[in-house]
Parts: C-alpha cells; structure tokens; sequence
C-alpha cells in the first residue's frame, strides 16, 4: 500500500459529495474541491476562501466561493465527454498527500482524459492544472475552458454585478452583496499543439473555445492557470490575478509544480511522523496532516482555521474552539509561526469577544461560538431544523458554551508552556486572557448562604445536554482561566518588567485582580481520587442507558438527539467526550486510576457524534497504559475523511465537509498519546504507550529526530 496517496477506482454518483471532501486539495488560502474538471454547480465543485463572508438577506453568514478558474469540458464530435453524462471504461481519482497533487484518469473508449491539479503553496493566489488527451479515433475536438460564474453555495447567491474580460486572460470579476467586496478570477492557458480559439462570454462566466482535429494515438496537452484575488489583499484583485496568470503562463508548468513541491517538502520536514507497523494506519496519519497542511492560513500572519477547513461553507465557514483545543497542539509542536498565526486570530478579535460580553450584560471577553471575521458571532438562535415540523428549534450554543473564553485563554498558556516564548503575551495575548478571567468572574454565580461559586446555565463539550449547571469541564476551564493572571504576573515580571502593571492600570483591572485570587478555588471542581466526576449537576440521576438504547428510540435518523426535547437530553447518552476532555487537557490533575474509571464510565454512554470525541478518549487511554483500547479511536479518528465517516446531517441541516479537528487529533494520539511527547519550554520528554500494532515512530521535535519503539526511545 502507497502511504502517501489515496486512489478510488471507478465512479459512482452518490459519492459525489464525499469524494470532493476526500480528493480536496488547499493552500490555506484557498480549498478546491476534489471535483472532476468538466464539473460544475450541479455537483458541488467550489473554490472556498479563507476568511471572505457574505449573508444574502436573512440567510445565515458564510464563506464566499470564488469563480471557478479551472473549468475544462471537451466535447468530441458535438457531444460531451463528461463523467456521469458519457459511460466511462474505467476511472481513478488520486490525492497524493506528499505533494499536494489531485489526480484524474478517466478512459472514455473513444478518449483518455488525465489531469493533475493543485492549489500552489509557493504562491497562494494560483491554482494550476494540466489536461491530456488522448484519442482512440480521429474526430473533431473541442474544449470549453474558462472560469465560470454559476457558483454552488449553500445559502447564496454571494457575488453579484459580475464583469468579464477576454483576451489572452480571461477574467471575471464581481462584488459580495452584503460588503460589496471585490472578487475575482482569471484564467490562462497554454496549448503544445495547433488549434482555432474563439472567447466569449454569457451568463455562466466566460470562456475559451479550443478547436482542433484530434488524431489516434495522439496526447494533446493543456495547461489551466488560474489566479484568484479579492479586496481584503489588495487594490484591483482583477489586474491582480491577470498579472499572475500571465507571470504564471511566463514561467511554465513545470517550473510553478517544482516550486510547489519544494514548500509541501519543507512542511513535512517538521511535521512527518513516519509510523511504522500499519500501513493502513500510516497512511491515514499522512491523510491528516496533508488536510491541515492544505488548509493553514500560512499567507495571513493571523487568521485561524474553520470548522470544516475550506471543503465548503457548512458551520457557515467559522472558527470554533476546535481550532485551540486539536488544531492549535500540532502547530505549537511542529510549526510556532503557524500556531502564532491561530492565536493572533483571537488577539484581532478580542473587540468582537468584549462586544458579545457586553450584550449579554457581561464585562470582560465572550468570545464566540462560532468566529467570523473580526470576531463577529456566526452562531443563530436557531441552529437545528425539526425534520418532523420542519420548523427550527431554538439552541443555546451561542449564548451558553462560556467554556469557548477559557479554552482560548488555555491556548495561549499552552503557547507558552511548549515554546517558553512570552512574545504572544506582549502583543496582546496577556490582555485576552485577562478579559476571559473578567468574564467569568461577571458571569459566575455566589450564593449568599454557602462559600461556593457556581457556573449556572451552561453548556458542555456534551451539546446533547443543554442549560445545566456546573459543568465539570467549563468549571475547570474557567479556573484555570483565573489562576492563569496571577502566573501571568509572574512570568512577565521576569520577562516584561512593568508590563503587567500598565496593563492592569490601563485595564483598571485592580479589583478584578483581587477578586479573582479568591474566586479561582471555589470555582474549580473537586475530585475525589478515584471516583467518576459527575459531567454536571443531576447528570447521575438521568436514566442510564446506551446510545444503542436512545437510537433505537428515533423516529427518524436524521433527528437530533440534543435539546430539551431531544431523545438523549433526559439520559446519561452524551454526544462527545465532555470530563474525558476535561482530563486528557489537565493530566497532571488526575492519577491514572481516576482516568481509567471515569474513561471506562463514560465511553459506553458516548455516542461519539462528533468527530472531536475519539482523540480525547484515545490521548486518555493512553494515560492509563490502555493503548490497544486507543487504537480503535486512533482509527477512527486519523481516517475519517478517506471513509467518508462523520455526521452529514444536523436535523435537516447538512454539516458535511472535511475534519480538521479530527486531523489534528490523529497527531495528537500518535505523539502525545503513542509517543507520550512532552514539550515544556522546548525540553522534551517521552513516555511511550505504543500499541501492538506499531512498531515504531518517528518524527521531529523540538528540533530533534525522535524515534519511538516498543524498546524505548532515541534522539537524534
């Protein structure tokens, strides 16, 4: 088995959606679905931008899909040759994770069509693609290439008023509707043979007509250069693309695919990690982190990661607590810069975080469940549709997941504990942390007649459990979040000298900081060695059951299971690790024993309906010396988007697209969990737990080569 690449033979039309998840190809600044060339609307081909959104009327808020630059559709003869329109004898498609390469072979009978497509890293703005045909019989050939307007979105239209040029560079351009952002995409092409070409232009976009006599035996060889510019970089996108296009077509194919090949080598030189034992493992490991690589906003400086990375606009597009709690660990570990550039995001949004809070009658920082740009809540009221009324049930994640400000406030520590760089905490990284602590101590609850303080009416990492109280997890959260500021303090005396005390002046934050020395430990949970941590307040008194039990309750299986009225809200059935979570982020707070019986309490009543559940119960197995339990969720995990695993559905709301979360989780288990990698102020120690399955690991960090077997471990 090649490692290092994916291959799904033959064609079949209900894995349409899936396969453009599966063979998608990125740049960070720009997702590509992994369509086939002559594709369109109809099945779902997308050029998805990083950090762009539009809301068309009272539609939700989503990313903004480009014009699609790469459209290439031959017909012969008159007739199309189009997969799914024309009977194929055999097709492929491959995405190879070493070099970020999408690959096509489709044999027609009376024509081959081969492709091989990629979103370059060396230049973020440009798509390139390269056609052969090869012809059985004579005949007259025409392909219709162009970049083409008629756009798939899922709660569009986004772009209008558009304008198309032609020339040796076709461009199309237009605006968002909501800010009227320009956007743009141009195409050029370069042909080894000769032909008739004619442009034109309607309303699917604008095109090029390449005409020539095809004879048997014959390749014929196009190659597609497409640039993609908006607003947010720069004055005139369009002049801008066209530039690129035409510096692209100047500098040839092969030269753009080596540039291209040497940034995708640099990335894995830091992040590889070779494992041994397991093809089907390995390769699933690989898939991952050519996912994450494919979708890491590398361009930006200080932009973060979606939900469903840049495979399309579902969860509209926005940046969740996924991105410091499983994307965030693999890129403090393998690349600073890149995880600098995740925390920066929250630092440029903190003004959204202090506006959420303030309309909500808190102080401090709330950030948002679900970020868009600038720190603008994406999340509705109502975020799940009855698939027997249809009509929309009324959530709470916006208002209610509180634990989202400490999850970034533990992301920045982390930053700090891995690295020893206080960088971050002095270009804004300290005031964030500091605003969290403020929230919780505005939102938190002190009864007059005890000496706790309680977290009331919130929601856990467990979404099918809504508006309880004290829930272990968001509890831990925000006490770390508190205890965080004095240690703060005191890192940055040494650091910063003085630093700590303009910012608490300028903050006025002098009371809080009083008020919060008291607060952190009453706040924080108590546990009991070796008991199971009750999830929340009255969790052990709901009907203890399986998710076997609650699923064979359901009257439709695109039900959700969640919200009050929900067919697990009243049993113990969880959606997703929720104190597992909680102990696979605080080890050093929990003895293994405690770990393993809680693990072994909680893992029958989760259902694991989302993908972020399998790597905290795989990370806590490990700490319990259960790897062989770790291995099923390792699994699970590193290959859910080659399986095509996961929820498609909320209600009938489709939640479809890549993993990211998932894909970083699979590094997670393998080196923090497997290898027992542990970074702190770059000094590294292991404590392996690798399955039986594997027989080694290897892989970079802290700038050493570290090799992981059943014997022990070395570093090189």
């Amino acid at each position: 088995m090649d490692v290092w690449s994916y291959t799904l033979e033959g064609y079949n039309a209900e894995d349409t959606v899936i396969n453009g998840n599966r063979f998608l190809i990125g740049n960070g600044y720009m997702g590509y679905r992994g369509t086939m060339d002559e594709w369109g609307r109809a099945e779902l081909a997308a050029v998805n931008l990083a950090g762009l959104y539009d809301q068309n009327g009272d539609k939700w808020r989503e990313p903004v899909n480009a014009p699609n630059g790469l459209f290439a559709k031959l017909f012969l003869d008159g007739k199309p040759v189009s997969l799914g329109e024309t009977p194929a004898l055999r097709h492929s498609q491959t995405v190879r994770f070493r070099d970020g390469l999408h690959c096509r072979d489709t044999d027609f009978g009376a024509v081959r069509i081969q492709s091989v497509r990629f979103a370059s890293m060396a230049e973020p703005h440009l798509l390139a693609s390269r056609l052969t045909l090869t012809f059985q019989k004579s005949g007259r050939a025409e392909l219709l290439c162009g970049v083409v307007t008629e756009l798939w979105d899922i709660n569009g239209p986004h772009l209008f008023d558009f304008a198309y040029r032609r020339g040796p560079v076709l461009l199309a351009e237009a605006r968002t509707g909501e800010l009227s952002v320009p956007v743009a995409a141009a195409q050029a092409t370069v042909c080894d043979f000769p032909r008739g070409e004619e442009t034109e232009e309607n309303e699917n976009g604008v095109f090029r007509r390449i005409r020539f006599d095809a004879e048997p035996g014959t390749a014929y060889t196009v190659t597609l250069l497409s640039a993609v510019c908006t607003g947010l970089d720069g004055p005139e996108p369009g002049e801008r693309a066209v530039f690129l296009c035409e510096t692209a077509r100047a500098e040839g194919f092969e030269s753009l695919l080596a540039a291209h090949r040497a940034k995708w080598e640099t990335l894995w030189q830091n992040s590889c990690v070779e494992l041994r034992g397991c093809d089907e493992a390995a390769r699933a490991l690989n898939a991952s982190l050519y996912h994450l690589h494919s979708i890491a906003p590398r361009h930006a400086g200080s932009l973060s990661i979606p939900a469903r990375g840049l495979s399309g606009q579902t969860y509209k597009g926005a940046v969740f607590w996924d991105s410091e709690m499983f994307l965030f660990p693999v890129f403090a570990h393998t690349e600073p810069e890149l995880a600098k550039s995740l925390l920066r995001y929250r630092i440029d949004t903190l003004p959204g975080a202090l506006k959420k809070a303030a309309e909500y009658g808190f102080r401090g920082a709330f950030y948002p469940w679900e970020s868009q740009e600038g720190g603008a809540e994406g999340c509705t009221d109502y975020n799940v549709t009855d698939v027997f009324t249809h009509r929309p049930i009324r959530t709470y994640f916006r208002d209610r997941q509180i634990h989202i400000s400490g999850d970034v406030a533990y992301a920045f520590w982390r930053y700090y504990e891995i690295t020893g760089d206080t960088s971050l905490f002095l270009e804004g990284g300290a005031e964030v942390i500091l605003q969290c602590a403020r929230f919780y101590l505005s939102r938190a609850h002190s009864r007059v007649d005890t000496d706790k303080v309680e977290l009331l009416d919130v929601i856990g990492p467990d979404e099918y459990h809504e508006r309880v109280n004290n829930n272990a997890f968001t509890n831990m959260m925000a006490a770390h979040c508190l205890s965080r500021v004095p240690a703060l303090t005191e890192v940055l005396a040494g650091a910063a000298p003085g630093y700590m005390d303009g910012l608490i002046e300028k903050l006025d934050y002098q009371d809080d900081l009083r008020l919060l020395r008291g607060v952190a430990p009453k706040l924080c949970p108590v546990f009991a060695e070796g008991e199971v941590v009750e999830q929340f307040d009255g969790y052990f008194a709901l009907e203890d059951c399986t998710p076997d039990t609650v699923r064979s309750r359901l009257l439709d299986e695109r039900e959700y299971w969640g919200t009050n009225h929900g067919v697990a809200a009243h049993t113990q059935v969880i959606k997703q690790a929720d104190v597992i979570a909680m102990m696979a982020l605080f080890p050093s707070l929990f003895s293994a024993g405690t770990v393993e019986r809680n693990w072994r309490f909680y893992e029958p009543r989760t259902e694991h309906g989302s993908s972020l559940s399998s790597c905290m119960y795989a990370l806590t197995a490990c700490r319990f010396g259960r790897s062989d339990l770790a291995w099923e969720h390792f699994l699970k995990t590193a290959s859910i988007d080659l399986e095509g695993g996961g929820k498609h559905w909320a209600g009938e709301i489709y939640i479809g697209g890549t993993h990211p979360a998932a894909n970083g989780g699979a590094w997670m288990i393998a080196v923090l969990g497997f290898a027992g990698l542990s970074l702190q102020a770059g000094e590294l120690t292991l404590t392996p737990r690798l399955p039986p399955q594997i027989r080694s690991l290897r892989f970079t960090a802290a700038g050493k080569q570290i090799t992981v077997t059943h014997d022990g471990w070395t570093a090189g």
